[in-house]
């Protein structure tokens, strides 16, 4: 097919962080040089920020880098953390404060505040068009555009208009392409261009694999008695035990709002476990059950979250373009935060693409030079400092591993003389289900417990029904033959959004995949023990619609 095209120095995939502020640095590098660039930002969502979700507290020093007036232009940072509380839920209704002096100091959150990255992406867009930006939401970027020489040329735009049975309908537009000297990949955790650059290029040779946590998080509105904004709480332990990790968190934002999640370690290895309901558990817990005593739920969402760190991090330049951010796994787990480093390394792919562009390196070109710029960078030098932190907990539980981390982060600031490695798989350490005894989960109580639909109704998810199923299965024939014979098929409760369910039909057990509920989360392209479906891109503009997440 011809499809038009059009031509830019640089193409990002992604209004994330990252990405918005690759867009913004290169714009200010090109005003202050004199040196005109053509950049664009390409967003699957249907607006900027509809996709974003993350707890967050923020550290805004990177931000002051980028645009040292930003409260003058009134970036929506509001909240600064007052206090932090930090706890071990030993039991339903146990927990212990944990004293500051025993906890590791890539925890405390002294000058940081707490935001909504949504929000921060829709102030970064407008920076970003203000200076120059094009950008395009509702536009998911399909596949990757290749020159002759193998080297990645750009992107294609997914054709909009059609039909589940492949067919074009009367509303088909077909696709763009989009031609790039260099293609920026800041997809995200798990993006679905990253994953193949990763792949057809060995990005990863050498590297730990990469692992992945399942993040949720809710918004509510508390009563003025109930409220303290700026307060921080995280917490290990409880209902996260017998093999499973992770931590949850709650912070208290401005205007009565209270966001409460959960992250739990893809690793897991009881096949009967469901994230969703272990979140809801946790809401109930005492200390947390408090902060939200007489409120209202008012959003709901989940994300994957890239937490590997520096063991697992690819190489992060290939021929053609850069990945960077969450879709490279940037985040710093020993702190629970992505926003400032996804920042930084966009920061650093603008000056090493200015570089380049500027002396007249042709398009195409494997800009090596970027590791040397990481290396010799803050960002570097924090993601080695919390090398072992992720390795820590994985080889030695939430306790053993907590104590050692205090001692790495506290005692040795980092350098610990030993770095850890976790080198299995998360989808590999699913146990079968004999394994393990099944978990009977309390039915919601509709005050702090919900069901799977009424918490998707309230993540504003949409997708247009009659278009191709983008949860691609290689097998048709593994969910039931394999996954539901050794692990009771799992996708039934590792998936946040009731995507997934075993049914009848003749007799027969049947996977039923409801796509049209997908938060885009790519639990399932990560966690299938046998790795039998991938995420791919819907049409442009579908998903969720994330108000201040």
């Amino acid at each position: 097919m011809e499809r038009e095209f059009m031509e830019f120095d640089v193409v990002i995939v992604g209004a994330g962080p990252a990405g918005l502020a690759t867009a913004c640095r290169l714009m200010q590098i090109s005003r202050d040089s004199g040196n005109e660039l053509t950049v664009c930002v390409v967003e699957k969502g249907s607006e900027v920020g509809a996709h974003i979700l993350s707890g967050a507290v923020f550290e805004p020093k990177v931000l002051t880098e980028l645009f040292p007036d930003w409260q003058a232009r009134q970036a929506p940072l509001e909240t600064e953390v007052s206090h932090d509380e930090i706890y071990l839920f030993k039991s339903q209704a146990d927990a212990r404060l944990m004293p500051e002096s025993l906890t590791p100091k890539s925890m405390h959150n002294h000058g940081n505040y707490i935001i909504s990255v949504g929000n921060l992406c829709r102030w970064l867009a407008q920076q970003a068009e203000e200076l120059g930006v094009e950008i395009f939401p509702g536009f998911a970027a399909s596949e990757l555009l290749f020159n002759e020489d193998g080297s990645v040329k750009g992107i294609l735009i997914g054709d909009m208009g059609v039909g589940a049975d492949g067919q074009p309908k009367d509303s088909y537009m077909p696709g763009m392409e989009l031609h790039a000297k260099y293609t920026v990949l800041s997809e995200g955790c798990r993006g679905h261009l990253g994953k193949q650059v990763i792949d057809r290029f060995h990005l990863d040779n050498g590297k730990s694999p990469q692992h992945y946590g399942l993040g949720f998080k809710e918004l509510w509105t508390v009563p003025d008695e109930v409220h303290q904004p700026g307060k921080v709480v995280h917490s290990g332990g409880w209902p996260l035990t017998e093999g499973a990790s992770g931590g949850g968190f709650l912070y208290h934002l401005e205007n009565n709002q209270v966001v409460v999640g959960l992250i739990v370690d893809l690793n897991y290895a009881n096949p009967h476990l469901s994230p969703f309901d272990e979140f809801q558990r946790y809401k109930t817990h005492p200390v947390i059950a408090a902060n939200l005593k007489g409120g209202e739920r008012i959003t709901y969402g989940a994300r994957a979250i890239t937490k590997g760190g520096l063991n697992s991090l690819p190489k992060m330049s290939f021929p053609g373009g850069l990945i960077i951010g969450c879709d490279a796994g940037t985040l710093n787990f020993s702190k629970i935060k992505g926003t400032h480093t996804a920042i930084k390394s966009g920061m650093l792919a603008a000056e090493t693409l200015a570089e380049a562009l500027f002396a007249g390196v042709e398009g195409g070109k494997d800009l090596n030079c970027f590791q040397d710029k990481f290396e010799q960078s803050s960002l570097y030098d924090e993601l080695h400092s919390s090398r072992n932190f992720g390795p820590a907990m994985h080889k030695f539980g939430t306790l053993l591993g907590g104590a050692f981390n205090y001692v790495d982060q506290n005692w040795f600031g980092g350098k610990f003389p030993i770095t850890l490695r976790d080198d299995q798989p998360d989808y590999a350490k699913m146990a079968t289900k004999d394994a393990f005894s099944k978990i009977e989960y309390p039915k919601p109580d509709g005050q702090l417990s919900f069901d799977k639909l009424s918490s998707v109704y309230l993540s504003n998810t949409f997708h247009e029904e009659d278009q191709p199923c983008h949860l691609r299965l290689t097998n048709p024939d593994i969910p039931v033959q394999v996954n539901l014979l050794k692990y009771d098929e799992p996708a039934q409760r590792y998936c946040p959004a009731g995507v997934y369910e075993i049914v009848e039909e003749a007799g027969q057990p049947k996977l039923v995949i409801n796509s049209q509920n997908c938060i885009h989360c790519k639990t399932c392209d990560i966690k299938d023990p046998s790795q039998n479906i991938t995420w791919v891109t819907p049409e442009g503009g579908g998903g969720p619609n994330y108000p201040n997440m």
